[in-house]
């Protein structure tokens, strides 16, 4: 069987193909097809099935790329998941605008529908948790709606917390103060806002107090209030802790919760407080309730990989516990 498809620009086609064609030759080990184009035109030729579900990606592809779309192989192979599960007609919805630019001109958006929703779920509440597996943008699209709300005045600082629970209440063996012992932790939150204020930008906020790192220990105490607050690998936290931070909310202000409750680095019979949290409110409408899954994953593919391995054997494990 083979189908033509029409491409209006060249532009167009030589972004799905991808660099030395990687793209392409995804979608063809995909469903066992293959794929020429000539004059803006695309033969695919292969079995009936296999060459209607090449289609549908090339389709779609061609059509994200209209729309100015960055085609890469994350993209194609997102894509490809959707068409597998039968959900082509909401890829039309990727396209969700540009969240933030980065230091170096680099425009962030939400990369799937999972992204998508998490976004729009820390616009409309002012209380979001978000659960899921690494690599799929938990505490990154945060923070960029972080630095949009401070730059547009919305709020008056960022606050940036996650507890330091690998080193506990065992930090005396590190060198330098508090601050210095628990900076290992708090370094993928600097890395973050390097990337979207640059360097002399953040350290400038950072003097001034615009922009806050701190360990979760140091919120006891406080109300914030005007403030965008991140709690990153929330997983880690207690009960107590959690409690304790969710009480800290103040007016006019923007609290996001992060973390894996699959990676949880507490003690052995210790239940996580993010956990904890999900059960308790969950009812609440007021407060965001996103869940990401592998299909949500924009780091390298093998991640993903990982991912549903992890996922499938924690399954099996629960599955064989079951009286």
């Amino acid at each position: 069987m083979k189908r033509i498809i029409s491409a209006e620009r060249v532009e167009d086609i030589l972004n799905v193909f991808g660099s030395f064609d990687q793209n392409l030759h995804i979608i063809e080990k995909e469903w066992n097809v293959c794929v020429t184009d000539r004059d803006a035109e695309l033969k695919i030729s292969g079995e009936p099935e296999d060459v209607v579900s090449a289609e549908k990606a090339v389709q779609n592809l061609l059509m994200l790329a209209a729309r100015g779309e960055t085609v890469d192989e994350q993209r194609v192979r997102y894509v490809i998941g959707m068409i597998r599960s039968g959900q082509e007609d909401q890829i039309r919805e990727l396209d969700s605008g540009v969240v933030c630019i980065t230091a170096k001109g680099r425009p962030v958006k939400p990369k799937t529908l999972g992204q998508k929703a998490y976004v729009q779920a820390i616009r409309d509440h002012d209380l979001t948790f978000a659960v899921g597996p690494a690599g799929t943008g938990k505490t990154y699209l945060a923070m960029a709606l972080a630095v949009v709300a401070l730059k547009n005045k919305e709020i008056e600082r960022i606050v940036l917390t996650r507890p330091a629970v690998e080193a506990g209440e065992k930090l005396g063996f590190l060198p330098g103060d508090l601050t210095q012992k628990v900076d290992p932790y708090l370094r993928p939150l600097y890395d973050a806002l390097y990337d979207f204020m640059g360097v002399d930008s953040y350290q400038k906020l950072l003097e001034r107090g615009v922009v806050e790192v701190a360990p979760l220990a140091y919120m006891r105490g406080r109300t914030l209030s005007d403030s965008f607050i991140i709690l990153d690998e929330a997983q880690n936290t207690t009960s107590e802790q959690m409690k304790m931070f969710l009480t800290r909310l103040g007016f006019h202000s923007k609290v996001v919760v992060t973390g894996d409750i699959t990676q949880t680095d507490l003690p052995y019979g210790k239940k996580s407080g993010l956990a904890e949290a999900i059960e308790i409110l969950k009812d609440i409408p007021e407060i965001g309730m996103v869940h990401l899954t592998h299909k949500d994953v924009v780091r390298h593919e093998l991640v993903q990989t990982i991912v549903k391995a992890y996922d499938a054997y924690y399954h099996r494990e629960a599955e064989g516990q079951r009286p």
